[in-house]
């Protein structure tokens, strides 16, 4: 009897396709919020690292539903990204939710990959 994709995937690597997929929609939304809060929140730095996560998540997820043998490398730098990124985001909310729950989101991120990535 034939396997899918989904079936042959671990429980692990489908809670970090979910968290890569979670991380890129709020930080494109993130992304947004910055732009429409501005100053140094819609920085080119910032938007810079918020969009560099949302991207590397993305090709995250693609890599491990495809099974690609370097999924692992991917994941590596993903969680480089996502630290990167929650970082900015801790230092800038000053009590902003939307900044708040996009650092925590990264960090979830970060955490998994982190594990898939060894």
């Amino acid at each position: 009897m034939a396997h899918t994709a989904a079936e042959s995937m671990t429980s692990e690597m489908q809670e970090c396709i979910n968290n890569c997929l979670e991380c890129h929609r709020i930080c494109v939304a993130t992304a947004g919020h910055c732009l429409d809060m501005g100053g140094k929140h819609a920085s080119r730095e910032h938007q810079t690292t918020l969009l560099d996560c949302a991207q590397i998540c993305a090709t995250s997820a693609d890599f491990m539903l495809r099974q690609s043998p370097i999924h692992g490398e991917v994941c590596g730098v993903c969680a480089q990204a996502c630290r990167r990124c929650a970082e900015a985001c801790e230092r800038m909310a000053g009590g902003d939710q939307t900044m708040q729950q996009c650092a925590e989101v990264c960090r979830r991120c970060a955490e998994s990959c982190k594990r898939m990535a060894a």
